[in-house]
Parts: structure tokens; C-alpha cells; sequence
């Protein structure tokens, strides 16, 4: 009876090699989505400490999927994005990723014109859930986080952090008036002001929305004018990793408030480790940089609906700044 069990084992052995090499045949004998053009918007200025680890993301997935990905900056300004996609839908690309700063309606007539030409669009950073609900069967899916959950996330962080309450101060310095990319700096401000807090809100404008540098001099007016803060949290990557610089210039020396902010970036890994930023909500930029180039292939070549991935949720602060920082030094974090 052994020998007869040996050769029914032998068999099946035989039979699920001969099945798994079939299967192997049927797969693709070149990258997925080599010979796919992809047009990314990048969301922010050249250079610019988050956007960068967006487009690493980004041109990594095009090195991993054999694909080409042209890379476009819209210095932040939603006016510039809707610019920049009409660019993009005149090159007749095979997808489009966008940052939905300029909102739903904004966009809405040229990711019309664009799906009915058979361009995939999917967005990244910024959700658009109007246009995501009607073209998800198309491929619009969304790489990110979302808005006011991130912000009401960092600010109750906070709260339970320092322990501030009623009558505490706090500045919270974001972008309220674009429609929903301003969910997040809404959500912050409910947060604290529903804790007790007395909550100051400063809009940033389209100058430093560009170049944070330039918010420095605003900074160090308002700390001058309010010297009873004790919190300050920025809804902008780029102006976190100012807030530094920000303090110093204003005499704030380290842990004098607690600052708060989201992304990661080399200067604000030192702003951390010099004890000026002690809280950070990281939104992984690098995967929503990777993930939409993956969407727009896997939908191009294999048809997949839009998928929504929540690419953050954790926070970066002084007892996890040591693993973090080298990848943040490299622009993978």
C-alpha cells in the first residue's frame, strides 16, 4: 500500500506544478504598466519639503510599474491646478492625478471631458467625494487622508498632551477658505475652541501658501501681540517645518509652546529633536505619491474600480523621532 500512496502523492505533486506553471504563463512578460503615460500633480512649489515626497513616491511606482510619469507644480494655488489639468488633459495621457484643493465643482466640467476621452483620473492628498462617488467604477480612487478627521485628530492629541482648557490660547494657522482641503484647519479649530480654548485663527495666504519663509515676520508679530499662547498648530507641511525658525526669530526658546503641525521633513526633524515642534500628524505623503500611479494601472491594464486608501493616522513626536528621521532624511518619509 505505500508504494500506491507515494505515487497518488507524486501525482498530485505533478498535476498542481503543471497548474502553478499555467497560471505563471498567463501573467504579464513586461512591467504592468509599461508604455502608460501618467501626469501627476504634485500639488506644491519645486523643491517644496512635502510635495518632494510625493513625487518620490510617485516616480518610484513609475520605476516599480514600467510606466512614465510627468511630474507638474501648482505652488499650492487651486487656481494653478485647474491650469495645470487642462495641460494635462490636452497631452491625451493615459490618467491624470490630481490634489483636490480647488473642490468638487471647480473641477468638475474638465474630469467630465477627461473620463469621457478614456483619461483615468484618481485623486491624492485632498479628497474630491463628489466626483470620487460618480467615477469611482472608472478608476477615481483616493490616496490620502481625511480632512477633518486628521485635524480633529491632531488637536485632540494635543489637548491631551499639555493638558490645556479653558481660558489657554492657542493659534491655529491653515487654509479654512478652500473648500475641502480647509476641513482639516475647520476641524482643529471646533476641537479647541469645544475643549474651552480660546482659538486664534490666521488664513494662510497665497504668498506663503508658496514660500513658508515668508511667514515668519507674521509670526513673530502675532507672538509679540499674544504673549499668553501656549499652543500653536500649523495645518501646513511647509510651515511646520518653518515653526523653528519661526520661534527663534519671535525669542520663543524650546518647549516655551508647544507647537504642532503635520508632514515630516528634514527641518522638522531637527525642530523636533531641538525641542520646537513636539507633536506632528503624519500623513505618509510618500504612498500618496505611490498609490494613485498604482490605481491608475491596475485600472488601465486590469480594471479595477477607485480604491480609497487612508494613508495616515499616526503621529511623530520626541520618543519616535529616532526612527522616523532617516527616513525623513531621504525624502521617503
Amino acid at each position: 500500500m505505500k508504494p500506491r500512496k507515494l505515487s497518488i502523492v507524486a501525482a498530485l505533486c505533478i498535476l498542481l506544478a503543471a497548474s502553478i506553471t499555467a497560471f505563471a504563463g498567463d501573467l504579464p512578460k513586461t512591467a504592468l504598466g509599461e508604455g502608460m503615460t501618467i501626469w501627476f500633480d504634485t500639488g506644491g512649489p519645486v523643491g517644496g519639503t512635502y510635495n518632494t515626497i510625493v513625487q518620490n513616491g510617485a516616480l518610484q511606482a513609475a520605476r516599480d510599474l514600467g510606466c512614465t510619469v510627468k511630474l507638474f507644480y501648482s505652488d499650492w494655488s487651486p487656481q494653478l491646478m485647474i491650469e495645470n489639468f487642462k495641460k494635462a488633459l490636452a497631452a491625451k495621457p493615459d490618467g491624470i492625478v490630481v490634489m483636490g484643493h480647488p473642490g468638487d465643482d471647480a473641477y468638475r466640467p474638465f474630469i467630465e471631458e477627461a473620463v469621457a476621452k478614456g483619461i483615468i483620473v484618481t485623486a491624492t492628498d485632498t479628497e474630491l467625494p463628489a466626483l470620487q462617488a460618480r467615477y469611482q467604477s472608472s478608476g477615481f480612487g483616493y490616496s490620502g487622508v481625511d480632512n477633518y478627521a486628521r485635524g480633529k485628530a491632531l488637536a485632540t492629541e494635543a489637548l491631551n498632551r499639555t493638558g490645556l482648557g479653558k481660558g489657554d490660547r492657542a493659534l491655529v494657522w491653515g487654509l479654512k477658505s478652500q473648500p475641502t482641503r480647509g476641513r482639516s484647519s475647520l476641524a482643529l479649530v471646533e476641537t479647541l475652541e469645544k475643549a474651552g480654548l480660546t482659538v486664534d485663527y490666521m488664513e494662510i495666504t497665497p504668498e506663503i501658501d508658496k514660500d513658508a519663509a515668508l511667514g515668519q515676520p507674521v509670526m513673530t508679530a502675532y507672538l509679540s501681540a499674544n504673549p499668553d499662547c501656549k499652543l500653536v498648530i500649523m495645518d501646513h507641511g511647509a510651515l511646520t517645518a518653518q515653526l523653528e525658525n519661526f520661534f527663534r526669530a519671535a525669542g520663543v526658546g524650546p518647549d516655551a509652546i508647544f507647537g504642532a503641525g503635520f508632514s515630516m521633513s528634514p527641518a522638522t526633524v531637527s525642530a523636533i529633536k531641538n525641542g520646537y515642534v513636539d507633536l506632528v500628524g503624519d500623513g505618509q505623503p510618500y504612498l500618496q505619491g505611490y498609490l494613485p500611479v498604482l490605481q491608475i494601472v491596475l485600472t488601465k491594464k486590469l480594471g479595477f474600480s477607485g480604491l480609497t486608501i487612508q494613508t495616515g493616522g499616526g503621529f511623530v513626536h520626541k520618543d519616535n523621532i529616532d526612527l522616523i528621521a532617516p527616513l525623513a532624511e531621504k525624502g521617503l518619509r
